[in-house]
């Protein structure tokens, strides 16, 4: 006999799911913010020509881009009790975990968009009179931002998808709610289809928005 889909079953858990999902949503804003901050002073770093500044900065980029998200989880929140004492919750483990993750990455996408400016804008800035901060300000950044859109747009996905690993420790997010609703209902093919929608949908209704921002952002560029 063939499999029997039973979606009801995931209808009648709606709401918990919807609250995992709410979870997620919040946590990956959050990630991304800390990812951004924390990004952007490493690439500051990485750009000074200290080397005082600029190693430090290279060996935590490089540290946390090549090592598995998934031991960042277990690390802040198993980690950290047993070495230094410090516990954190589910929530603020996962967010230390996607933030120095997602800075470490963040900061290439700064670093990349700021270096692919070409050397005559620096140099017809500077023929202008302007400081460092307004040359970057006025010039840089603005023709850099066009570039860093898309591999930041795609950085952030990544960074929502990761948060499903959030469910190792225990948070409450898409995954864990899954979860729960799959040892109620033993109905795991139609749970994480389901699942697999929901992050389809947001993922890609956040993609064609970002589309449009770009586009718009071209236009007004052009002119």
């Amino acid at each position: 006999m063939g499999y029997v889909w039973d979606f009801f079953a995931v209808a009648r858990n709606a709401d918990i799911l919807l609250a995992g999902l709410g979870q997620t949503m919040l946590l990956s804003v959050c990630g991304i913010a800390v990812g951004v901050a924390i990004g952007g002073v490493l690439a500051a770093m990485r750009l000074s020509g200290r080397r005082t500044l600029s190693w430090p900065a290279l060996a935590f980029t490089e540290f946390y881009r090549n090592t598995p998200p998934l031991v960042h989880f277990f690390w802040f929140f198993y980690g950290l009790p047993m070495a230094f004492g410090l516990t954190l919750p589910p929530f603020a483990a996962a967010l230390a975990a996607l933030g120095v993750q997602s800075a470490a990455f963040f900061a290439e996408v700064f670093r990349g968009g700021i270096l692919s400016v070409e050397t005559g804008q620096w140099e017809a800035g500077r023929a202008l009179g302007m400081g460092r901060a307004r040359l970057m300000r006025r010039i840089i950044l603005p023709q850099a931002a066009r570039r860093m859109a898309a591999p930041f747009v795609e950085r952030s996905f990544e960074l929502v998808k990761t948060t499903t690993l959030a469910a190792a420790l225990a948070f409450h997010e898409t995954i864990y709610s899954a979860m729960v609703i799959v040892t109620q209902t033993y109905r795991p093919l139609e749970v994480y289809t389901v699942v697999a929608g929901l992050f389809f949908v947001v993922l890609f209704s956040a993609s064609q928005l970002a589309e449009w921002l770009e586009a718009r952002g071209r236009r007004a560029g052009a002119r």
